[in-house]
């Protein structure tokens, strides 16, 4: 089935196609002792940024060789006007029919289709590096480093869909019910409900749909012309896109699109200075009705033991509840009310994590907020290790 969500092209599943979504069980958590958990009641928050700390880098990876690179910086560039996500392999004889078409100069055909990490579903085209390069915006096609990405079968994630999901590059992660990949690189693909790119091999690994996807390659004055004669050569249940105009037009099996909406920001919870952390995580928990402040207190611990180890993480992450800085100045707050809402102060770090934590659903309790401690740091033994220390932190303060 294909759907639009938010007005952007979401890949289905069809029949057959490899994509389990079941939920990872959560590990027992082990229950932690009293002993183990810091006093919170005589430690006193510190803000402040770390003196000279170095900023560490992800070891390097090795390349591909120059044999098996794509073709380099020079190619003719294509960009395309239209996408068309099917929902079910295009017909050869639809494809014609769309080449022959006034105005379309080039097409190319893409596996796609959706998976899932721990449940939060992913949309990627699976392609081959030597003939999507020219379907790239022109400050991707010159990164050799995104191509031999995918020619090691890792992943390139849409840089929208990195900060959304809170992806760490470098780190691995785990399809459900298939492989774990390597969210290698970012870019920005400019190709709407696209989260990322796979190559070849790695979309069969994953079970995606043989030649659902097809781009189009048109002046950019025919654009409107040209949808309206490829939408009349599609069946029921496909999808046209407009590409780079953010406008998405959809033709469905009788079902409206439906459109959803993250949370924002807010810009300010004040939660005032209080003199220790006890009091710090009660207030800041109430930035998410239904969150408990043992939550909060569980995350600060695991992440810099409140405030004694700010980072920079080796992966980026900043302060003392390690946000990285494309999720903060996506839900960063200022918590003390001077204006400035900074990574680094506690008076802001803690209520930011409260209002990450319920755009997630962590106010609903139960497997969403299992889900939402899971987006905060990409591990179910993460979160069984959080909701440990909660535990310790609740028999600790009754």
């Amino acid at each position: 089935m294909i759907v639009v969500l938010a007005g952007l092209a979401v890949l289905g599943a069809a029949a057959g196609a490899v994509f389990l979504a079941v939920r990872p069980l959560l590990p027992a958590a082990t229950p932690v002792a009293r002993s183990e958990v810091p006093d919170l009641a005589v430690l006193a928050p510190q803000a402040g940024r770390p003196q000279a700390a170095p900023v560490q880098t992800a070891a390097p990876v090795q390349s591909a060789t120059p044999a098996q690179a794509a073709e380099g910086p020079g190619i003719s560039l294509t960009p395309p006007r239209l996408m068309v996500i099917s929902h079910a392999t295009l017909p050869e004889r639809t494809k014609e029919d769309i080449a022959g078409l006034k105005h379309v100069e080039k097409i190319a055909s893409f596996d796609g289709g959706a998976v899932t990490v721990s449940g939060t579903g992913l949309n990627l085209l699976a392609v081959d590096p030597a003939l999507f390069r020219a379907w790239a915006p022109e400050g991707v096609a010159g990164q050799q480093e995104v191509w031999n990405a995918l020619l090691r079968g890792e992943v390139v994630a849409d840089g929208g869909a990195v900060r959304r999901l809170g992806l760490v590059l470098g780190s691995h992660y785990q399809v459900d019910g298939g492989p774990r990949l390597r969210v290698a690189a970012s870019a920005r693909l400019g190709l709407p409900g696209v989260d990322g790119l796979v190559g070849v091999e790695t979309g069969r690994r994953l079970g995606l749909l043989p030649g659902v996807a097809l781009l189009v390659h048109a002046p950019q004055k025919a654009a409107g012309t040209l949808e309206a004669g490829v939408r009349k050569l599609l069946g029921a249940g496909s999808q046209v896109v407009a590409v780079g105009t953010g406008k998405a037009t959809a033709e469905s099996a009788g079902q409206a699109p439906a459109a959803t909406a993250r949370p924002q920001a807010a810009g300010r919870a004040t939660v005032g200075r209080p003199g220790n952390y006890l009091e710090l995580y009660r207030r800041s928990a109430g930035v998410c009705p239904g969150l408990s402040w043992t939550v909060l207190a569980a995350i600060g611990q695991v992440e810099s033991s409140h405030g004694r180890n700010n980072g920079p993480s080796s992966a980026g992450a900043q302060g003392p509840m390690q946000f990285m800085p494309a999720t903060w100045k996506a839900y960063g707050v200022d918590g003390d009310g001077d204006g400035v809402a900074d990574i680094w102060s506690p008076y802001d770090a803690v209520p930011s994590a409260a209002n990450y934590l319920c755009a997630n659903g962590a106010g609903q309790g139960g497997e969403k907020l299992e889900k939402a401690i899971w987006f905060y740091n990409h591990s179910w033994s993460y979160v069984s290790k959080v909701l440990a220390v909660s535990e310790a932190y609740a028999r600790t303060y009754p």
